[in-house]
């Protein structure tokens, strides 16, 4: 019986649309139509990246695909079975490692057999999620809704060199529900900088600020000088440890951008979260909520709506017969609940 064609606007959101969308489409196996990809985005279209990401899927569930070329807007997809087994996915360019391995791990935790995939591009890429994200703060929350999964990064990779690699070994897996309504006591925080072909003083001046700022002391503050045929490169991340979750925050050394600039930028992005008493943060907010819809249920508090969050909300919607539900309570802080309504 032919199934029904789920079709998308890509002018919701960017990247992230076309990512939610690969994967629900391998896990239900309906059919995806999405045209106007990444359409409000300075370069709309399929970027390397994106590419990637749809052939990488197209290879894991013997696909049909059209309009899978650089530039693209429009994409039609049709998924065959979910296969486990070994593969191996070059972006080459800088683009993002992590979100390939995003779109590619909730089908991957369905086959029928356990998985080992590399990917080689961008593991540290400013429009993207580090690969540290993954591992403090996004792997340990999908292991607790019973995710098996190993994540290694075996080479960095900046942008615009690229040249990173990172490992994952997944295993079938069944999702049970997650609710994150609180943070719990803080048990520690740290900072420490990853620098790649650039002065020491560059990670010096960052994490003299965020001690300054944050009142850390020099103990929880260090400076990793890696190779530099990695860079040109510089990441500052920030890392809370509490009961129940680790937040992470990164900040990304530009051309023309003070050393104490990045350190602001990440500084003030973790403190709004802080200050919300919200139990995630925007960006884990967003990658959690694929999760909870596959394990048919869960609730998070977030600081508020994104857009990004909504946009994940549509396309979830469209594919799952799940509920999600969002509302603001006194304290202005975000509560989203996923529910599967019973018929």
């Amino acid at each position: 019986m032919k199934q029904d064609v789920i079709e998308l606007d890509g002018a919701i959101g960017g990247g992230q649309v076309l990512r939610s969308a690969l994967s629900l489409s391998m896990l239900t196996g309906k059919p995806l139509r999405i045209h106007n990809i990444r359409a409000r985005r300075s370069r709309p279209g399929l970027l390397r990246q994106h590419l990637t990401a749809v052939l990488a899927a197209a290879q894991v569930c013997a696909a049909r695909v059209s309009g899978a070329e650089l530039g693209s807007r429009e994409l039609t997809f049709e998924p065959g079975p979910i296969r486990g087994g070994d593969y191996r996915f070059a972006i080459g360019t800088a683009g993002s490692c992590t979100l390939v391995l995003q779109t590619l791990l909730p089908a991957l935790l369905q086959a029928p057999e356990p998985s080992h995939l590399s990917i080689s591009g961008g593991t540290h890429n400013p429009l993207a999620p580090p690969v540290d994200f993954l591992q403090q703060a996004w792997l340990p929350q999908l292991r607790r809704m019973g995710g098996q999964v190993d994540l290694q990064l075996l080479r960095h990779g900046f942008v615009p060199a690229g040249g990173g690699e990172l490992q994952a070994i997944i295993q079938p897996s069944t999702l049970q529900p997650l609710h994150l309504e609180q943070r719990g006591a803080l048990l520690g925080r740290r900072a420490w900088v990853l620098n790649a072909g650039l002065p020491e003083h560059v990670a010096e001046r960052e994490l003299r600020r965020v001690g300054s700022r944050l009142e850390l002391p020099r103990e929880h503050l260090s400076a990793v000088q890696l190779d530099e045929r990695c860079g040109p490169g510089n990441v500052l991340l920030l890392e809370f440890v509490f009961e129940h979750l680790t937040e992470l925050f990164s900040g990304f050394g530009q051309s023309r951008l003070r050393a104490e600039s990045v350190a602001d930028r990440v500084i003030d992005q973790a403190r709004d979260w802080l200050d919300s008493g919200a139990a995630v943060a925007e960006h884990l907010a967003d990658q959690l909520l694929l999760p909870m819809a596959l394990a048919g249920g869960g609730s998070f508090t977030t600081p508020r709506m994104s857009e990004h969050l909504q946009s994940n909300i549509r396309v979830i919607e469209a594919f799952l017969p799940v509920r999600i539900d969002c509302s603001s309570s006194a304290a202005k802080v975000l509560h989203v609940a996923v529910s599967t309504p019973r018929h």
